[in-house]
């Protein structure tokens, strides 16, 4: 694709010569680095600031999972997205629907396989949401140009994810 022009060459990409040694070199940035209080609290305080955007995700996949445990009976939860044919229909079109960042996906994932008891149905709800995100469509599409390619991931990913969750159902 890069030879045809459809991807921009990798303008970060390094050669490694063959003799090179992991070891060694991670030995020389260990031995070059220096730990003092003041870098230990700002790398402290950078990773607390930078972990609020993920927790903001988590937390509204914690609120639709209490939603969805108040107000969806577990009887119905279970009948319709339990490990079964339909369940895995429903479940695709839910993480179709429901755009939640992958974090926010874990909780309702974790519901799915709780109170559903659907692997499968949780596999499929994690994955098939990344494989259908418009924005992912949309990047690709930008990035190459090209609505085939662009189209290709849920086109190939999708029957991959349904047959590993049909199988981790059964």
């Amino acid at each position: 694709l890069v030879e045809r022009k459809h991807l921009p060459e990798n303008k970060s990409r390094v050669e490694i010569s063959s003799d090179f040694d992991f070891k060694l070199e991670l030995k020389k940035i260990f031995s070059k680095l220096s730990l003092n209080p003041l870098l230990s609290l700002k790398a402290l305080r950078n990773g607390f600031e930078e972990s609020l955007m993920i927790i903001r995700w988590i937390m509204v996949g914690v609120i639709i999972t209490a939603l969805i445990r108040a107000f969806v009976p577990m009887d119905f939860f279970q009948n319709y997205f339990g490990p079964s044919v339909l369940g895995l229909g429903l479940t695709l079109i839910a993480a179709t629907i429901i755009e939640v960042c992958s974090e926010g996906s874990v909780p309702i994932a974790a519901d799915l396989l709780s109170r559903a008891h659907a692997p499968g149905n949780a596999f499929t709800f994690l994955m098939a949401g990344v494989a259908t995100d418009y924005t992912e469509i949309l990047a690709i599409k930008e990035t190459t140009k090209s609505w085939k390619i662009s189209l290709m991931l849920p086109l190939v990913t999708v029957p991959q994810i349904l047959i590993i969750s049909y199988l981790l159902n059964f």
